[in-house]
């Protein structure tokens, strides 16, 4: 852009200008050049201003992200926290249920416990206070029959007979007692008992069918009565007497019996199912050791025919070692003795085969396959890059190419070249086999 003066104080001026044009055009220069670094400097604040917004919203963005994990967190702790409370609770309310359900059952075992030791003391007295009433009983029928018996106006003082023999039985009656509570032997108590017995119903037996007075039903009824009595107190003072002891009742006994029998078939049925499971095992392991032999006996055959120089080695090993077969550690021993190898199975001459396969299949793998110069490009080592946009040296020298001197190629990368001695080598093989 230019300007053109055309008066000057209100006179016209020449045609001819009057400023250099070389320096308006550097001033235009100037003028474009601040220009252009202004839109610059525009350009690179309005950058940064939206690299900063940009900048700005990522780290909003990573906040917001920070901010929703630690939520996410917070809540699974939370989450777990109540998890874990809930089970708190749950086995707490567990715990007790089980200690109130444990209390209920003591509590109910108590309660049968104590009806069982009150019905206990209930039949006891009731026994008790039975026996002694059936003795008395007996007392008050069998005597007047022998006061009847012996009465004598002659002899006065036989009146005291009946005294005698049912007194006996009832003295001696309390003298198994006595023994029953110092845990004294009470057999012979229990003799004079049925003794005493004995001799007074016989008397009123004998005083029944003799006497017309007294009668045969009286006298057996006496009888009875001085026998009933005493058998039915020492059948009382028995069970009390086995009772201290600890002796067990026939019920006890029998309960006892039936379990011994239980656990002794138990025991049975126990030892017969470890015979049988000892039997199927024995026959496991023979049938394992059979297929083993079988299977050995094959390794053996195959290795024999396909191995033989070393299987001679093997059977030597075997031999020295006193190994009755030939075993996976001694095979490998003797492969390793006679090929070198480690590895079973795997033979030098193999070995060199895998080595050239592999080496061939490196190379081919290294080589690019989408064209002819992307061939050529990738068998030389690729070279340092040039700056984004600088001038490839071509611009301003008309277009010639520049001149190649020695060392200016890029050489052939290690790869290649051992591709090309590979491909060598294979072809004066082949031209050695033809």
């Amino acid at each position: 852009m230019t300007t053109a003066i055309t008066k000057v104080n209100g006179q016209p001026v020449a045609d001819e200008p009057r400023f250099d044009p070389v320096a308006l055009a550097e001033a235009e220069a100037i003028r474009n050049r601040a220009a252009a670094e202004a839109d610059a400097r525009r350009i690179e604040a309005e950058g940064k201003a939206e690299a900063e917004k940009i900048k700005a919203q990522e780290e909003a963005e990573r906040l917001r992200l920070t901010n929703e994990r630690n939520r996410l967190k917070l809540e699974k702790d939370q989450a777990s926290h109540d998890t874990f409370i809930a089970e708190q609770k749950r086995r707490k309310e567990a715990a007790e249920t089980a200690a109130e359900k444990a209390r209920k059952a003591a509590e109910e075992t108590e309660v049968k416990e104590a009806a069982r030791e009150a019905e206990k003391r209930r039949s006891q007295n009731t026994w008790k206070w039975g026996a002694r009433g059936i003795y008395a009983v007996g007392l008050i029928v069998a005597a007047p029959v022998q006061f009847m018996h012996f009465w004598d106006p002659m002899r006065p003082f036989l009146v005291a007979a009946p005294g005698l023999l049912e007194g006996l039985a009832l003295v001696l009656a309390f003298g198994a007692t006595w023994a029953v509570a110092h845990r004294r032997d009470v057999a012979p108590y229990r003799v004079g008992i049925m003794l005493g017995a004995i001799i007074a119903a016989a008397i009123n037996l004998h005083g029944g069918m003799s006497d017309p007075a007294i009668g045969f039903n009286a006298g057996l009824i006496g009888a009875i009565g001085s026998l009933g009595g005493p058998i039915v107190l020492m059948a009382y003072e028995h069970g009390i007497a086995q009772k201290a002891d600890g002796i067990p009742s026939w019920r006890e006994r029998r309960a006892a019996d039936r379990k011994a029998k239980e656990e002794a078939a138990e025991r049975t049925r126990a030892k017969q199912e470890k015979a049988d499971a000892e039997t199927r095992a024995a026959k496991h392991k023979a049938e394992q050791q059979l297929r083993a032999d079988v299977e050995q006996t094959r390794k053996d055959e195959d290795r024999r025919k396909h191995h033989k120089d070393v299987w001679e080695v093997a059977e030597a090993l075997r031999s020295a070692r006193g190994s009755q077969y030939v075993t996976e550690q001694i095979w490998g021993d003797a492969w390793y003795r006679v090929t070198g190898s480690k590895v079973v199975g795997v033979r030098p001459e193999m070995e060199a085969e895998s080595r050239a396969a592999q080496a061939r299949m490196k190379a081919i793998s290294e080589m690019p396959v989408l064209g002819d110069s992307l061939q050529v490009g990738s068998q030389k080592a690729p070279g340092a890059k040039k700056a984004p946009g600088t001038p490839d040296g071509r611009r301003f020298n008309g277009g010639t190419p520049p001149l190649r001197r020695a060392g200016d190629a890029l050489p052939y990368c290690d790869a290649a070249k051992k591709q090309a001695a590979l491909e060598q080598a294979d072809t004066v093989a082949a031209n050695k086999t033809i």
